[in-house]
């Protein structure tokens, strides 16, 4: 007689809960009518984060892409006049991708979307309770286990 696996149990349980995660957050954005794709509007929160802005090929390192997945997405938001290509000031060269008014508008309307997704699901959690899940994701995150015995 062999004795379950309560690693394997937890392994779906985070799989199921990913997938849970990831059609909330795609409802939501399809909800937002933004027409933008979940890899779009992952690529514009990672474009909001660099101080400057980057190269194609900095994209595709910060979102672990192919350089050629990053053109497609840039090419898609760029017709939607989202982003825009921009010569580097220093080397004429390259290229950088810079936020358009309306990527910045777009960007803001994401956020909006993703916290309402949020809210939905951690809605079944008391305060108590997302306070640990929020120590236990740091943990998992980190791939620390910081201040435990």
């Amino acid at each position: 007689m062999t004795t379950p696996d309560p690693d394997g149990v937890l392994a779906e349980q985070l799989m199921r809960f990913t997938r849970r995660v990831h059609r909330i957050q795609k409802r939501h954005l399809e909800l937002s009518d933004l027409g933008v794709t979940p890899a779009q509007a992952r690529l514009l929160r990672t474009l909001a984060h660099f101080g400057a802005p980057p190269r194609m090929a900095d994209l595709a390192e910060r979102l672990e892409v192919v350089p050629r997945a990053v053109t497609t997405l840039v090419d898609g938001l760029e017709g939607s006049g989202k982003v825009r290509r921009a010569p580097d000031p220093t080397n004429r060269r390259v290229i950088r991708i810079e936020l358009t008014d309306e990527g910045h508008e777009t960007l803001r309307e994401l956020r909006r979307a993703r916290q309402s997704a949020v809210r939905e699901i951690l809605a079944p959690l008391t305060d108590v309770e997302r306070a640990v899940l929020g120590e236990l994701l740091d943990t998992l995150i980190d791939g620390t286990s910081a201040g435990r015995c």
